[in-house]
């Protein structure tokens, strides 16, 4: 296998590239930044830029896999200018490769893509699986659809295109678990609202396994990149308390004051999508960590 990854330096791309070295499997990375494009033997970079349309062909040489998770992060403020770039890195980007890929000789193998829950609606009662009705309500969703339509457009330029819709990612390096730690850390952990809202998480080990999986077994379609027990944002925030040795004795923050605080971006701490892991536990997929407080200890380095 030789493989191509977009987003190589997020919390994602730096956990598949160290499967990779263990798996002594040839990367080359595309990035933005042109003082990032390092080169040794098993690591090669290439310039791309989406948004001027510019792309490195030679980074395809050899490739057989892509794996793509490029796209802005959607913690940022969502202001006008921020929306813009969210929904343009990951529609451009992969009608990017798209193009780049149509100027290649041959179809790569697989291709394996990330998207998100996002794409699900709000809910608190509803059980999300990979055929579940999609309706567009707010930016996230706007979002992944518009996402996942440019990627199903890479199927023809690959034997196996898989699209792992993705949940909360638990890792020590960041990501929205180390928005919802500090408070916790800082004695003034709190749920938001009525706190019954679903948190469909996975933790980062597992969700880089599972790329793996996903090409290494050819898989073809939609899968849900969650862990099979998803729990309550008031039951996440007790467990990371657990986890910390700190106390959760704090009132619920009303969902009106976070509105007002955040405003359309509340529905990251807001929205709730209880998402089923039922495919991927049915064609094998094997988790390290399918609980919450087993997966916490390991992200905060405390043992059993």
């Amino acid at each position: 296998m030789k493989l191509l990854i977009t987003g190589a330096t997020g919390l994602i791309g730096k956990k598949i590239i160290a499967i990779a070295n263990e798996r002594n499997i040839e990367v080359h990375f595309l990035s933005t930044s042109k003082h990032k494009l390092i080169h040794s033997d098993t690591l090669k970079g290439f310039y791309w830029n989406p948004q001027k349309n510019e792309i490195d062909d030679a980074c395809f040489e050899g490739v057989d896999t892509l794996i793509h998770l490029a796209g802005a992060s959607i913690s940022k403020p969502w202001t006008t200018k921020n929306k813009k770039e969210i929904v343009e890195s990951r529609v451009n980007g992969s009608r990017l490769l798209r193009k780049a890929l149509d100027r290649q000789k041959s179809k790569v193998k697989s291709i394996v893509c990330a998207s998100a829950i996002g794409i699900y609606p709000n809910s608190l009662n509803d059980v999300y699986d990979e055929k579940s009705r999609l309706i567009q309500q707010n930016f996230l969703q706007k979002v992944t659809l518009a996402w996942e339509k440019e990627l199903k457009a890479l199927s023809d330029h690959t034997q196996h295109l898989s699209l792992l819709r993705i949940g909360l990612v638990l890792a020590k390096e960041g990501g929205l678990l180390s928005q919802l730690t500090l408070p916790v850390q800082l004695f003034s952990g709190t749920a938001f609202a009525s706190g019954k809202q679903w948190q469909s998480w996975i933790h980062v080990d597992d969700l880089s396994r599972l790329f793996y999986k996903a090409i290494d077994e050819s898989w073809e379609g939609t899968f849900n990149a969650v862990a099979p027990n998803p729990v309550s944002q008031r039951d996440m925030i007790k467990t990371i308390g657990k986890a910390l040795s700190r106390p959760v004795l704090l009132p619920n923050i009303p969902a009106f004051l976070m509105k007002m605080v955040m405003g359309e971006r509340s529905i990251l701490i807001l929205g709730s999508q209880k998402v089923s892991a039922e495919l991927i536990l049915s064609k094998g997929f094997e988790f390290h960590f399918p609980f919450l407080p087993q997966a916490l200890k390991d992200v905060y380095g405390k043992k059993e």
